[in-house]
C-alpha cells in the first residue's frame, strides 16, 4: 500500500513562519506520507482578472494538490482575530476552479500567534471559510500555540511538550481518517 497523499497549507508567506515551523512539525507527527508543501503567493483575488486571464496556473495547481490530497494540513496565524489574508484570498480563488476541493477530504487545522490564546479565534474563522468545501473538519484536539516565539528553538523544533502531544494527538487522528 502506498503512502497517503498530505497537503501541507500555511497560512503566512514569512520566512520565518511559526506556522510553518508548526506545519513542518505535524507533517513529521503524522508519519510516512507522500508530503507536498502548497504555495499561496497568488495575485488577490479579481473577477476582472479571472475573466480576462482565467484561473491563474498556481491556483490550478493548489486545486489539484487539493483534489489529490487524501488528507491536509493547515496552520494559521490570527491577524485581528482572524485567518490570514493570504489564506483567505487562497481558498477564495481555489473556490472558483471546478469542481469543488477538499469534498469529505479530512482536514485539520492548527495555529500559532505570538498572543496567549494562541490563535481560537483565526481557528473558529477558517472553519466558516472551509464550510462551502465541505471537507470533514477534525473537532479536535486543539492545537493553538501561544507565544509561539518562545516554545520554537533556533531551528524550527517545537519544544513545548504539551504542544507537542497536541499535535501528535491530532496527527494521529487525521491519520485515522485516511
Amino acid at each position: 500500500m502506498s503512502d497517503p497523499k498530505l497537503l501541507a497549507i500555511s497560512g503566512s508567506l514569512r520566512a520565518g513562519s511559526f506556522n510553518t515551523m508548526l506545519l513542518k512539525t505535524a507533517v513529521a507527527a503524522f508519519g510516512s506520507a507522500d508530503v507536498t508543501y502548497a504555495d499561496i503567493r497568488f495575485p488577490l483575488y479579481d473577477g476582472d482578472l479571472e475573466t480576462s486571464d482565467g484561473i491563474p496556473a498556481a491556483v490550478q495547481t493548489l486545486h489539484d494538490q487539493m483534489q489529490a490530497a487524501d488528507a491536509i494540513i493547515i496552520a494559521t496565524p490570527e491577524y485581528n482575530g482572524n485567518l490570514s489574508g493570504v489564506l483567505k484570498n487562497a481558498l477564495d480563488w481555489v473556490s472558483r476552479a471546478k469542481p469543488m476541493p477538499m469534498n469529505d477530504t479530512p482536514v485539520a487545522i492548527m495555529s500559532a500567534t505570538g498572543g496567549r490564546t494562541g490563535g481560537v479565534m483565526t481557528q473558529n474563522s477558517l472553519r466558516q471559510c472551509l464550510t462551502p468545501f465541505q471537507p470533514h473538519v477534525l473537532q479536535g484536539p486543539a492545537v493553538a500555540v501561544a507565544m509561539a516565539s518562545t516554545v520554537f528553538d533556533e531551528t524550527g523544533l517545537l519544544t513545548d511538550e504539551r504542544y507537542q502531544k497536541a499535535v501528535q494527538k491530532l496527527m494521529d487522528k487525521l491519520r485515522s481518517r485516511v
